[in-house]
């Protein structure tokens, strides 16, 4: 009886709230091995490099025993002591005590120390690399709104700057991602551009609500959450800008799944004065918002 074959597991991918799993693509790993770097968290990358370096070592250790009394003052007299040479060599130590005494060994150690200033090249690169990476502090809050204002229904998203400093030049991208099916071509999966009120902020230092106008030229009009769900519907939003105390520029996303659009809906307001003479900025209500009626206009 033929045992049942067991189909290779694909490469899970997640964007939008949906999940996929790819199959039939050839990865290799050290045709990226500077992306695994870079995205691996700090202990794996710490860990991969102290593995690399165990390994390395033991390599080396057992190229120097196959030399004639290659290491004079060799201690301890076997293979550890051969290990530990290694190390002193790789990481162009060089205590002086354990040393090659041929030309074999001589040979081997120039090859080591080429390889040890070549890692701890790559390796303070990588370091530096990963510690200066830009990270955003942009906040996104947890849902969209919609509701009614003016007799124009809008959506709105809001997002706020956790450092507090100024993003200069910001601009927002806003976006429908939604399945489409076409007699020509297929399933597919169709991205629409989404008009905003403004996309652009020219200081974002606090808070900023992205807003898009729900009339008769929008892809939601007359949408209902039911037909929304059946497409798979989710939004795109990318903000980006120009850190100005580092200079760097700051990239953020956020996948919004259309069920988590509250509708009738309005976000709660954070900034209060409560008699101080310096408004008070909430932001432990940032996500919060509350229901209102179609009637209401903000």
């Amino acid at each position: 009886m033929e045992k049942p074959l067991h189909k290779p597991r694909g490469r899970r991918v997640s964007m939008g709230g949906r999940s996929v799993e790819a199959h039939g693509l050839s990865t290799h790993f050290l045709h990226d091995i500077y992306y695994y770097s870079m995205t691996s968290s700090w202990p794996v990358f710490f860990l991969a490099i102290a593995l690399a370096f165990f390994v390395f070592n033991v390599l080396f250790a057992g190229v120097y025993m196959l030399g004639d009394q290659p290491i004079g003052n060799l201690s301890p007299n076997n293979f550890l002591g051969y290990f530990f040479f290694s190390v002193e060599t790789l990481a162009t130590v060089g205590y002086g005590d354990m040393h090659p005494q041929t030309v074999y060994a001589h040979s081997v150690a120039t090859a080591e120390i080429f390889v040890g200033m070549s890692s701890i090249a790559l390796v303070t690169g990588i370091v530096f690399a990963r510690f200066s990476r830009p990270r955003s502090s942009i906040v996104f809050a947890d849902h969209p709104v919609s509701h009614v204002v003016d007799g124009r229904r809008i959506l709105l998203i809001r997002i706020a700057n956790a450092r507090m400093n100024i993003i200069s030049e910001a601009s927002a991208k806003l976006r429908l991602m939604r399945d489409e099916v076409s007699p020509v071509t297929g399933n597919f999966l169709k991205i629409i551009d989404l008009k905003l009120e403004r996309e652009h902020h020219p200081v974002f230092m606090l808070g900023w609500t992205i807003i898009h106008v729900i009339d008769e030229d929008s892809p939601l009009f007359n949408q209902t959450p039911e037909q929304l769900k059946k497409v798979n519907a989710a939004l795109i939003l990318s903000v980006e800008g120009v850190d100005e105390t580092t200079s760097q520029m700051q990239r953020a996303r956020h996948y919004y799944p259309c069920n988590l659009i509250r509708w009738n809906h309005r976000y709660i307001d954070i900034l209060t004065t409560n008699g101080h003479d310096t408004p008070q900025l909430q932001y432990g209500k940032f996500h919060d918002s509350e229901e209102i009626s179609d009637t209401v206009s903000g």
